[in-house]
């Protein structure tokens, strides 16, 4: 990571997270609002925040609009999490290095968080401050309520869980496919968010965002297999263990880091139109396959 980069992530993260901070319940006003603030408030990348802020950035859209976008996919990507960690999914007890909610909590609270966190991401987008007209806001609500349902993550998700039951490993059209959903979806609806912003067509960043989200996997399948756990905050080799297909376990180490390295090259090219805007997306597409967590 660039120290550029480095400081224009710090900053957009900083941003995001005071704005969430303003924007979630404070116990006072909410029996879940512990639980979604631990959720949302510990750590993580933020790399999708940090997607729409500079989508929106080449637009000239301000910061203090964009981060509404911004802190909306961070709640959806959060529920997501949230309820991918119960038992009755993948059943895990640590997330960015603390507890999950199911278990600092219980079961019952992890759901109504999630489901707290996926309705406050529309009310956030429903403010007015968060685009210049109703109907930009109108688009963002739908398409990210798209990108996060049957038709995106939440298609992708049940792939997955039918993959873990499957009498054929998933071929690896099929692996992309389910990652095109289960991860993709949201990256995707990131990078297009600046431009919906901003009024612009987004089939250009919606290419980038393509194939920036399938390195992103590829990468994290990479380090399920090489990661540290502690630098992970979470437990690894899950996939390996179960015995399910990945993109590691189809083309081999070497070749998925290969394919990774292209992928991200595809999505530069993508971006030549913009110049010298783009720079931190390109740093974006580069950080994804060299991160460590």
């Amino acid at each position: 990571m660039s120290p550029e980069f480095k400081s224009q992530l710090t900053s957009a993260v900083a941003l995001v997270e005071a704005k969430l901070n303003t924007l979630l319940p404070t116990t006072d006003q909410s029996l879940v609002a512990d639980p979604m603030r631990h959720a949302v408030l510990n750590g993580g990348k933020r790399l999708r925040a940090f997607l729409v802020m500079e989508s929106a950035a080449l637009f000239d859209v301000p910061t203090s609009q964009s981060v509404y976008a911004a802190s909306a996919i961070e709640c959806i990507h959060a529920y997501s999490l949230v309820h991918d960690d119960l038992p009755c999914m993948d059943d895990d007890d640590l997330r960015r290095g603390l507890p999950t909610v199911h278990v600092k909590w219980d079961e019952a609270t992890a759901v109504l968080v999630g489901d707290a966190l996926q309705t406050i991401a529309f009310e956030i987008l429903a403010d007015q401050a968060a685009a210049d007209s109703d109907a930009i806001r109108i688009q963002l609500i739908s398409s990210i309520a798209k990108a996060a349902g049957a038709d995106g993550m939440v298609l992708g998700q049940a792939q997955d869980i039918a993959a873990e039951t499957a009498t054929v490993p998933l071929t690896l059209e099929q692996i992309t496919d389910l990652q095109a959903n289960k991860t993709g979806a949201l990256i995707k609806w990131s990078a297009q968010a600046g431009a919906l912003l901003g009024g612009q067509s987004t089939d250009a960043l919606g290419a980038y965002a393509t194939a920036l989200g399938l390195a992103f996997q590829i990468q994290d399948d990479v380090l399920d297999i090489e990661g540290d756990p502690e630098a992970a905050g979470k437990r690894l080799q899950k996939d390996a263990d179960a015995g399910k297909a990945t993109f590691v376990s189809i083309l081999g180490l070497d070749e998925a880091k290969h394919r990774a390295k292209l992928l991200v090259e595809q999505a530069n090219d993508v971006l030549s139109p913009y110049g010298a805007k783009a720079d931190a997306l390109r740093a974006v597409a580069q950080y994804v396959i060299e991160r460590d967590k």
